[in-house]
């Protein structure tokens, strides 16, 4: 059976797109959009902004960090944002994590 990949955004997460996902610059209608098969959505600026850093290498704190950093903005309230944020697009299939390898 297969159905989403639901994950659970926390601090931890190091949230990516899928690789049936990808975000670009539609210099048609001048807007951002993630665009997967048969489906494209278009971020607001912040979330664009949050997508950005986003890579798979920075987990959702590193992003709250460099987000309160540059709005010289309150950590706790950036990260809780950013966490409802993600946790909608992952579970709209827009986003999947990078795990860990066990050994």
């Amino acid at each position: 059976m297969a159905g989403p990949r639901n994950i659970s955004v926390s601090e931890a997460s190091r949230p990516v797109l899928p690789r049936h996902a990808k975000l670009k610059y539609d210099d048609t209608r001048k807007v951002w959009v993630i665009l997967a098969p048969e489906r494209v959505l278009a971020p607001d600026e912040i979330a664009v902004e949050v997508l950005q850093l986003c890579d798979g290498k920075r987990n959702v704190g590193d992003v709250a960090d460099q987000l309160a950093a540059k709005y010289a903005a309150p950590r706790e309230a950036i990260l809780a944002d950013v966490i409802v944020m993600l946790q909608d697009l992952a579970d709209k299939g827009f986003l999947t994590e990078i795990r860990e390898k066990t050994p």
